[in-house]
């Protein structure tokens, strides 16, 4: 079964059981019979509020989410932990209701014998999809090809591992020199069908879906190679642990029955969650520029009395896909900044940051103008921070999967802005892409929140760009 079509059963058990889950223990609490019960009319209203309250906190522990040979045990694992959570904040809310119409009842504690129901229905859905997805990968049906790139120890012990294991749901076609004179060779009658340098054509020709990477220590430029590649054919990338710290970061690491993996997932965001990211992005943009309108105009006001110049700055960025944007800033520096050096990085006591502008970098309201770039589309709120198209270039050039942060929107906030100081050297930039990169292979809407929290901490705390 492929991935869509597995997540919907997943979706549909996951309705059925917790519409039934509530049915029963709205039996149990109002102790009325089933045909009164299900003729109420404002019976299917809650029960369907109760649903999309499951939904949301699943979906935001990740449980609608396409792992690579999920264990069951870490699925219902995961089930009980968000189950448990949930089943608590809906005791505090029937608890605040209760007290808030004056009622004393002691029924409010089914809620936990409705936790019961819930857990058994949910994973017994659950494991039945999973066993019939199970069966239907060893007797063929769904099954992916997949390539081996690498020809060593350690890609022959992969190769028996997935052998071993037809549930895993993938059909070793074959593997993928990275020296010449290992084309043609054999191992477990599977044969050496090209060099890593002939992926681009042996993809199409084969059907391939996923490709599992297996090279040496010193094979870091092939890797890159690979990746970039693959980059836009909707193919499957998992690398073998000891190429981890490459990547740094850049990861979901996986279970091939013991044999861990790390997974470079090609959808970075569920099509859902980047709608919901993108109504965020503009509710909260608005809510924020007009709330901060009176303080644009104490922030216009003092720009305007420290030095001279325009109060907003508007700079050429690249946006995602490549695509050249003008970010909108608070003019933090002096007017005429770069007109004898060009386009240089920032430094720590940067003699052409102004008074005001020193202030505003450290408490980052530098930024808000960038509100309206996430209003038109340009930018999120959450992402990497976007760079000015001469240091794309010229990083790119040193930086070989550097363009992969082109791939999302940029944002105001980012992980590497909560985690790292501001640019000063190249070298920043690099220890920050670790950074970038990680948030890129781990998007979802839990970890923009985490981020916006995260920044909150660094603004009221005075920690801008210099720690």
């Amino acid at each position: 079964m492929n991935k869509k079509f597995t997540t919907t059963l997943i979706l549909l058990s996951d309705f059925i059981t917790l519409n039934l889950t509530w049915i029963c223990f709205f039996f149990l609490r109002i102790e009325t019979g089933w045909f009164l019960l299900l003729s109420e009319p404002l019976f299917f209203v809650p029960m369907l509020a109760v649903y999309f309250y499951w939904f949301i906190l699943f979906s935001f522990v990740g449980m609608y989410r396409t792992w690579f040979a999920l264990s069951r045990f870490d699925e219902i694992s995961t089930l009980f932990k968000a189950s448990f959570i949930g089943v608590i904040i809906l005791f505090f809310l029937i608890f605040v209701d209760d007290v808030s119409h004056g009622v004393n009842s002691e029924n409010r504690f089914l809620i936990f014998i409705y936790w019961g129901i819930l857990f058994v229905s949910v994973s017994s859905g659950r494991l039945i999809i999973r066993s019939l997805q199970r069966k239907l990968l060893i007797k063929g049906i769904g099954r992916k090809n997949a390539l081996i790139a690498g020809f060593n120890k350690k890609a022959h012990e992969l190769e028996s591992e997935i052998s071993n294991h037809p549930a895993l749901g993938l059909d070793i076609v074959g593997y993928l020199a990275v020296y010449p004179e290992n084309i043609g060779k054999t191992h477990n009658n599977i044969d050496v069908i090209g060099s890593v340098e002939e992926i681009e054509k042996i993809i199409p020709e084969r059907n391939i879906q996923e490709i599992i990477i297996a090279l040496e220590h010193h094979n870091e430029d092939i890797l890159i190679d690979i990746i970039g590649k693959c980059e836009n054919k909707n193919i499957g990338l998992k690398i073998v642990p000891h190429l981890y710290e490459i990547l740094s970061g850049q990861a979901r690491t996986a279970q091939l029955y013991g044999l861990p993996l790390i997974d470079i997932n090609p959808q970075l965001m569920p099509e859902w969650e980047k709608k919901v990211k993108r109504i965020l992005d503009v509710f909260i943009s608005f809510i924020i520029l007009i709330v901060a309108s009176p303080i644009f105009l104490l922030i216009g006001l003092s720009i305007k009395l420290d030095s001279k110049g325009p109060v907003f700055y508007r700079q050429e960025r690249c946006g995602m896909n490549g695509k050249l944007f003008k970010v909108i800033k608070f003019r933090s520096m002096r007017q005429d900044a770069e007109k004898l050096t060009g386009p240089v990085w920032s430094q720590k006591d940067d003699p052409r940051v102004t008074k005001v502008g020193r202030f505003l970098r450290k408490v980052r309201l530098d930024e808000v103008p960038q509100f309206i770039n996430v209003l038109k589309g340009e930018m999120s709120l959450v992402g990497p921070r976007p760079e000015r198209p001469f240091f794309v270039e010229k990083l790119s050039q040193e930086i070989p999967y550097y363009s992969r942060r082109l791939k999302v929107r940029p944002g105001i906030t980012g992980w590497a802005q909560v985690k790292h100081k501001y640019d000063e050297t190249i070298e920043d930039v690099k220890e920050k892409i670790k950074f970038d990169l990680f948030y890129i292979e781990n998007m979802s809407l839990r970890m923009d929140f985490k981020i916006l929290f995260r920044t909150i901490f660094v603004v009221l705390f005075g920690k801008g760009h210099y720690d």
